[in-house]
């Protein structure tokens, strides 16, 4: 006779451990300790085997019987319950080593190996493990696309549209890659293509005027403040090159010789290496500063130590103290300048993009443009750098010397 709840609830535990059948291969055993543990008998091509269900009072008769009937469902589908649950297991073993964290770590990790740059990196955990923390314990395999929406909705909420979507994208790649190491099936983030804001676009500010970049150059040649930041001011206008890179340049990096300076890859945004010819004037401006570093040295160390680079902010605070406005003319904003300037004057516009390092997206022009415009980059650095003479020459506007 099948169980009732009261036969199950009043077994008492005796001398020996004994069973109580409940029928079709169910039955309750009786431990000597008093525990009560239900059990299931099945035969699988032809051996016998005994799977457990649980233990009662946590899984009740009628739990009991519902778990016997999905056993005996993957009998009748010619499935082993016992290989069966050794597998849900491992597939919950693996869905919890799996979780997006752990790959997102994963794929940080393997980047830093292949040399990633380190601020690059602080700020792609930072969004991973910051901004994105709540994905990081979810089995990335059971990550929906509204999960991901609304963590990006939050960011932009908050007025960071720009960052929601870097955040996107950073997402995109952690799943990315958990496809192709077989960890998940897709990436949720293509669904969300068009879902959040367009950024605020905010140009840095530059001046393009000629007569009013002749007097920038003029303030910055006539700088009073510590030498090695005027120095660092004139070379960055002289190689339209980013501050960062001008801050952390070494000895080592100059050919003298050749007149060329090679900036790492690490140090470039698109993380490739970048050869810039210096013109006579950016020879000048080194000059000034070289004595003042040695071996394999920062060339524009900081005040405070030479072991130390200008900060991120010494250039822009000097502009400031020329009087420089925020709104009017900021240190990567020089970049612009010979760009605006230098078109607008019929230069070719490709040797220009090459000398900023605007990297074609075709691997193989982007390497027949490196070697073929060098010549002409030479020539427009030159021609750059005497065009700055020139300026610094005009009259200045709104001047004693306009009137």
């Amino acid at each position: 006779m099948p169980l009732t709840a009261l036969n199950v609830e009043h077994a008492k535990p005796k001398a020996r451990a004994y069973a109580l059948a409940d029928g079709s291969g169910l039955h309750l055993l009786v431990k000597t300790s008093g525990r009560r543990l239900w059990r299931f008998r099945y035969r699988f091509v032809g051996k016998a085997n005994t799977l457990s269900l649980g233990a009662f009072p946590e899984v009740s008769l009628a739990s009991a019987r519902t778990k016997r009937d999905q056993v005996r469902t993957l009998l009748a589908d010619g499935k082993d319950p016992s290989q069966n649950r050794k597998l849900e297991r491992l597939a919950a073993a693996a869905a919890a080593n799996n979780t997006f964290g752990a790959i997102a770590e994963e794929y940080m990790t393997g980047r830093e190996q292949t040399g990633a740059a380190p601020t690059t990196m602080i700020k792609n955990r930072w969004m991973l493990h910051g901004l994105a923390a709540p994905l990081s314990k979810r089995p990335i395999a059971e990550i929906t696309s509204a999960e991901v929406l609304m963590i990006l909705k939050k960011v932009e909420q908050s007025g960071r549209r720009e960052t929601a979507r870097k955040l996107r994208g950073m997402i995109g790649t952690i799943f990315r890659y958990a496809v192709a190491t077989l960890r998940a099936s897709s990436d949720p983030t293509y669904a969300l293509k068009g879902a959040l804001l367009a950024p605020k676009v905010s140009h840095r500010p530059a001046i393009t005027d000629e007569h009013q970049f002749g007097a920038l150059m003029a303030n910055v040649e006539e700088y009073d403040g510590w030498p090695t930041l005027r120095a660092a001011v004139q070379f960055l206008a002289l190689t339209m090159t980013r501050p960062g890179e001008v801050r952390l340049m070494r000895r080592n990096e100059i050919t003298w010789p050749k007149s060329t300076w090679v900036i790492p890859a690490e140090r470039m945004k698109m993380r490739r290496p970048h050869d810039v010819p210096l013109s006579r004037q950016a020879l000048a401006a080194l000059r000034e500063v070289w004595g003042l570093s040695h071996g394999n040295g920062l060339v524009f160390s900081s005040v405070r130590s030479v072991l130390r680079p200008l900060s991120e902010n010494a250039m822009n605070s000097a502009l400031r103290r020329m009087g420089y406005g925020k709104d009017e003319m900021c240190a990567h904003g020089f970049r612009s300048s010979a760009s605006t300037i230098l078109n607008e004057r019929g230069f070719n516009p490709d040797v220009i993009e090459a000398a900023l390092a605007h990297q074609d997206e075709n691997e193989v022009r982007r390497a027949y443009n490196r070697a073929r415009y060098w010549k002409e980059r030479t020539k427009l650095m030159q021609d750059w750098a005497d065009l700055l003479d020139e300026f610094r020459r005009l009259p200045r506007k709104n001047s004693l010397s306009a009137l």
